[in-house]
C-alpha cells in the first residue's frame, strides 16, 4: 500500500481562507465565519484552521473564552469529508487545548451531538468526560436557501489541563 503523508500546520482563519471551506457547512455558516475571524481579531475567540502546506484549510474550529469561566468551550469543529480518521481532528484539538493553556485557563469544554458516537469517541480517547446533557440548536440552511431550524441533544464534556 502507498503511504501519503500530509505536512499540516494550525493558524488562525482567515477571510481569504473562506473560499475554500465550503466543506466547512453551509453558505450561510461560511458567511458566518466572517463575524467569527472578526472576534477572533478583538481576542474574544480562537478560531483555527488546520492547513496544508500550499494553505488550503482542511479543518477549522473555534475556542470561545466567552462561554464558561476559566475554559476554553470548543465549537464548530469541522473536518474535511476526504480527510476524516487521519488524525488532523487529533491535531485540531491538540492545538485548540494548547491555545486555551496559554490563555491560562485549565479546563476545555465542548459539546458533541447524541447521534454522533464517532466524534464522542475521538473526544474520549483525547481524555474528554460527559458531565451533562443540554439541546441544541442552530439554523440550518437548506439548498433552496430557506432556514430550517436543527435541534439536537449533545453530551457536555470537559477535560482538565492542569
Amino acid at each position: 500500500m502507498t503511504e501519503i503523508r500530509l505536512h499540516l500546520s494550525v493558524r488562525g482563519l482567515t477571510d481569504a481562507d473562506l473560499l475554500s471551506c465550503g466543506w466547512a457547512g453551509s453558505l450561510k455558516h461560511v458567511r458566518e465565519l466572517v463575524h467569527q475571524i472578526r472576534r477572533a481579531e478583538a481576542g474574544e475567540i480562537d478560531y483555527l484552521a488546520v492547513c496544508t502546506p500550499t494553505g488550503l484549510p482542511v479543518a477549522v474550529g473555534g475556542i470561545d473564552y466567552t462561554v464558561e469561566p476559566g475554559a476554553g468551550t470548543l465549537w464548530q469543529l469541522s473536518f474535511h469529508p476526504a480527510l476524516q480518521s487521519c488524525g488532523i481532528g487529533t491535531l485540531l484539538i491538540r492545538s485548540a487545548e494548547q491555545r486555551i493553556g496559554a490563555r491560562g485557563l485549565i479546563r476545555a469544554e465542548l459539546g458533541v451531538e447524541e447521534s454522533n458516537p464517532r466524534a464522542r469517541a475521538l473526544y474520549e480517547r483525547l481524555g474528554y468526560r460527559a458531565f451533562s446533557r443540554k439541546l441544541d440548536f442552530w439554523d440550518v440552511e437548506a439548498e433552496d436557501g430557506s432556514l430550517q431550524r436543527h435541534e439536537t441533544m449533545c453530551t457536555l464534556m470537559r477535560k482538565d489541563l492542569a
